[in-house]
């Protein structure tokens, strides 16, 4: 048989770990393989790129779609487990297990809706697109959604670092993102003499002006609030420098506020992520596309007198 599409894989991939032990993606893929009766010639077929098989591909989107709606959980790396949510599901036992059906989880939506339009006039969320999109329209449509699901991945990953590594990572960020690095973790405390910096940055290679920066690490659902800006703020006075607030969580309107009035810069999980993935940071490149054009100037010089 061929190779079933990724939303035919959704609910026979959650019927597989429906007893609630936690499965590693390779074991669930096997298992998946034989259960459909998956010829060697079907897994041995290869995407385009020829970095992965087709349905290696496909099992990991139904995984990533599934644990958008939150009825699959990632507890380590290439492991999965059923959520409650995810068990009520397999109970329930619907015909099929697809993107429409998805949208009746928030989180879901939540995922599926990135690429909403800025004008207030947001179309009804899904994954499923209009069809009059043009082929560029679909093209940059598929890129926010694959940045998108890379980003809470990113995410996920960080959430499993110790705090002090995390400090770690922030200033590595920083200093791939062109700024200097002077001191991060115990070594900044030492430095500001105030434990409550957890790095100093300097702006520029030479170190003209300095930035100092507080990194939190909470759980995505948790919100930093005015008392923990209030408190950076009252770190850093007097230090003649600049403030950065960087957390995995996000951050409250109070919060926001508060910051703006003192200068303090922002960068929440989703801010962060999405940082790593512009300045190629703890990312690799999957794919390259080349979108071509007509040259027109080149074009010019074998038109007809």
């Amino acid at each position: 048989m061929a190779v079933p599409k990724y939303d035919e894989l959704m609910k026979p991939l959650l019927t597989a770990v429906k007893d609630g032990e936690v499965y590693k993606i390779s074991d669930v893929t096997a298992i998946l393989a034989k259960k459909l009766n998956l010829s060697e010639e079907d897994l041995a077929e290869m995407l385009p790129s020829g970095r992965q098989t087709v349905f290696k591909n496909r099992v990991a989107w139904a995984k990533t779609y599934l644990k958008k709606a939150g009825l699959l959980d990632s507890p380590a790396r290439a492991a999965i487990v059923i959520t409650e949510a995810g068990k009520k599901v397999a109970a329930e036992n619907p015909e099929k297990i697809d993107s429409k059906y998805l949208e009746q989880f928030p989180s879901f939506v939540d995922f599926a809706s990135v690429s909403k339009p800025s004008n207030g006039n947001d179309p009804e969320p899904g994954i499923s697109r209009p069809t009059d999109l043009t082929p560029d329209d679909q093209l940059e449509d598929a890129y926010k959604q694959i940045n998108a699901g890379l980003a809470s991945d990113l995410l996920s990953e960080i959430l499993k670092i110790s705090p002090y590594t995390f400090e770690k990572l922030v200033i590595d960020l920083l200093s791939k993102m062109g700024y200097g690095t002077v001191a991060y973790g115990s070594h900044a405390t030492a430095a500001s003499g105030d434990d409550g910096i957890d790095g100093i940055i300097m702006e520029d290679k030479l170190g003209f002006s300095l930035i100092y920066m507080q990194a939190k690490k909470w759980a995505p659902d948790r919100a930093v609030g005015q008392p923990e800006i209030q408190s950076f703020v009252g770190a850093i006075a007097g230090k003649h420098g600049d403030g950065l607030f960087v957390t995995t969580a996000r951050f409250s309107q109070k919060a926001k506020d508060y910051a703006n009035i003192h200068h303090i810069i922002l960068i929440d999980g989703e801010k962060l992520a999405n940082l790593m993935i512009e300045h190629n940071f703890c990312v690799a490149t999957r794919k390259t596309f080349e979108i071509k054009a007509i040259d027109t100037d080149a074009l010019a010089e074998y038109q007809d007198e």
